[in-house]
């Protein structure tokens, strides 16, 4: 996937436009188990998933809790740091060798500045970002892990087999005996 691929996810760009983000962007292929972003540090960086999968996680003392996966297309970033300048909570990891396009911050709100067109595509994509996260926090509310599991399986079919059980066990909150339960039912109903 290309970088105007990962940008017209969230909101066109001209060409123009795009080719401006273009030239402040890297192309990096990351290894798997790397870890991109980091809890507790300002990340001054925001990453898009041109291909792999990456993991969002909190850890704490004594575990790491799934938050979300992240397919191609999608953006790797601490909203904390993206908006307030401080530390985030989060850990994001590749699951499997990637690539991604880095872009660093400061030099994406200059752009903000001076193209109204990239600003607008800067502000889409925050508020889909929010949205997303609204969503999870919604489903985790109202939905049973099974519901929850069967979300999982229709947003991302193709990868289901490649996420470590644990890590989708974490996801929805429950222990890998139960999800191996959820699994059997909701498999023996197919």
């Amino acid at each position: 996937m290309s970088l105007s691929d990962c940008l017209n996810g969230y909101h066109f760009l001209t060409p123009e436009s795009a080719a401006k983000l273009e030239q402040v962007s890297k192309k990096i292929t990351a290894k798997r188990n790397s870890l991109l972003i980091e809890q507790d540090k300002i990340q001054k960086d925001i990453y898009f998933l041109a291909s792999g999968l990456a993991r969002v996680y909190y850890e704490t003392a004594n575990r790491q809790i799934t938050l979300d996966f992240v397919s191609p297309g999608g953006t790797l970033i601490s909203m904390n740091s993206y908006v307030h300048d401080t530390p985030g909570y989060e850990n994001i990891d590749l699951l499997e060798d990637s690539v991604v396009y880095q872009i660093d911050q400061k030099q994406l709100f200059d752009l903000y500045e001076s193209d109204i067109a990239i600003a607008n595509w800067g502000r889409k994509m925050a508020e889909l970002e929010f949205i997303k996260a609204e969503q999870r926090t919604m489903s985790k509310l109202f939905n049973t892990a099974q519901e929850r599991y069967a979300e999982l399986l229709q947003k991302y079919p193709q990868y289901i087999q490649r996420i470590k059980l644990g890590y989708i066990a974490s996801y929805l909150g429950v222990s890998q005996v139960t999800l191996s339960r959820i699994r059997a039912n909701i498999h023996s109903n197919f």
